[in-house]
């Protein structure tokens, strides 16, 4: 198995996958990922491929990982067209490949290198993860066209919005096969020892209410309506205390802090204190332990946002807008509300009061939102995929006509 990535950056759907070839490898198949990109800056933040943390558990785990050395949105580095791949860059995708039964896409961004002419024909799975494939720019024109050539066999969908947004798209109905998110139990439960421990670290009181918002600083994710309910919210709860967590999520984002000063306006010096960002963190079962609420105010893109399910399988109350699968995640297990600051700080505190009810609900809940179940659905595909592969190889693309 090959996946392709078109970076090692800071989100979830880099992190679902990455879990998903750590489990397929650790039963039995053999994987390995190519990387379109080395180094990235996104949300004003410089992330390295050898820094992030999906790599590292990945090569710490015999997952070989190579890049075709790009480097994007690095002050300096000379622009490189997204759609031309050199001699040098095709051939090691082509070596990547050989070795290769099936391939997975995360996304389908990496199908424009997986289009190019020449390379081996392998079954392509693309793993798709958002609701708005109307916003993937170039990118869906890349999946009809790899649909059309027969590479691409098989779409896993993470939601029934994305399933439903692709097919609206055009994209075949019998292609698209929903495997909901899921999550490691052993690792994302509650925990009052790390609980206790990072409060302690922050300096929050045990008893005080807790809101975290784990997001990369990007539009889709609606920072500066956060941001609001964050005011609305600490002015009404004198104890409660806000977590941020993400790429770009520091203080040193000038872009944050000019959404802070705008969203804050006259509160900013006395709330701003029991506001904490804390950039990207790879305890991210820490921090959700901590907090009593975990909250989305995503306006568009979602499909099955992974933060609601880490955060829930935490003991943290989820607080969503309705966007993407948000609503059925959380339907029996927390609240959804309307994009509108009040009325998102009126239901972190209706979570904060229900949290004590809800907790044998989310404990209930805890196989439905398994791991274990996520990659076993899978590696049925794959194996399906790869049979029928054997079966029926792909043909090789036609010789040009002569002149």
């Amino acid at each position: 198995m090959l996946s392709v990535y078109e970076g090692f950056f800071s989100g979830g759907a880099r992190i679902l996958h990455s879990d998903v070839v750590l489990g397929l490898h650790e039963g039995g198949q053999h994987h390995s990922v190519l990387s379109l990109h080395g180094e990235v800056l996104r949300e004003a933040t410089r992330q390295p491929m050898e820094a992030d943390a999906c790599y590292r558990s990945l090569t710490a785990a015999g997952v070989g990982v190579t890049s075709l050395g790009r480097t994007f949105g690095l002050p300096g580095a000379s622009a490189v067209d997204p759609v031309l791949f050199s001699g040098p860059e095709l051939a090691a995708t082509a070596r990547a490949m050989a070795g290769a039964d099936v391939i997975l896409s995360l996304k389908e961004q990496p199908l424009g290198l997986l289009n190019q002419g020449g390379l081996p024909r392998r079954p392509v799975i693309v793993c798709l993860h958002r609701s708005d494939p109307e916003n993937q720019g170039a990118a869906l024109c890349e999946l009809k066209a790899a649909i059309a050539d027969g590479t691409v066999v098989a779409c896993v969908c993470c939601a029934e919005s994305t399933r439903a947004a692709y097919e609206a798209a055009g994209i075949p109905p019998e292609l698209l096969h929903v495997i909901p998110n899921g999550v490691d139990l052993l690792r994302f439960r509650p925990d009052a020892g790390r609980r206790a421990l990072l409060r302690s670290v922050l300096g929050i009181p045990d008893s005080a209410p807790v809101v975290v918002f784990a997001a990369r600083y990007d539009t889709m994710k609606n920072v500066p309506l956060f941001l609001r309910a964050a005011r609305a919210w600490l002015r009404r709860e004198p104890r409660g205390h806000v977590l941020m967590c993400g790429a770009g999520m520091t203080e040193a984002q000038p872009a944050l802090r000019a959404d802070i000063e705008a969203a804050f306006g006259d509160d900013t010096a006395r709330l701003t204190p029991r506001l904490h960002a804390l950039g990207v963190r790879r305890d991210m079962e820490t921090v959700y332990a901590a907090a009593d609420v975990v909250a989305l105010t995503s306006s568009w893109g979602e499909a099955a946002p992974l933060c609601l399910i880490e955060g829930m399988m935490c003991g943290a109350v989820p607080v969503a807008t309705d966007v993407g699968d948000s609503a059925a995640i959380v339907a029996g297990h927390g609240f959804v509300t309307p994009p509108d600051p009040d009325a998102i700080a009126r239901a972190w505190s209706d979570a904060v009061a229900a949290r004590p009810a809800l907790a044998p609900v989310l404990a209930h809940s805890r196989e439905r939102f398994s791991r274990t179940r996520m990659i076993a659905s899978y590696a049925a595909l794959i194996d399906r995929v790869h049979a029928e592969g054997v079966r029926s190889p792909l043909p090789e693309p036609p010789l040009p006509e002569p002149l």
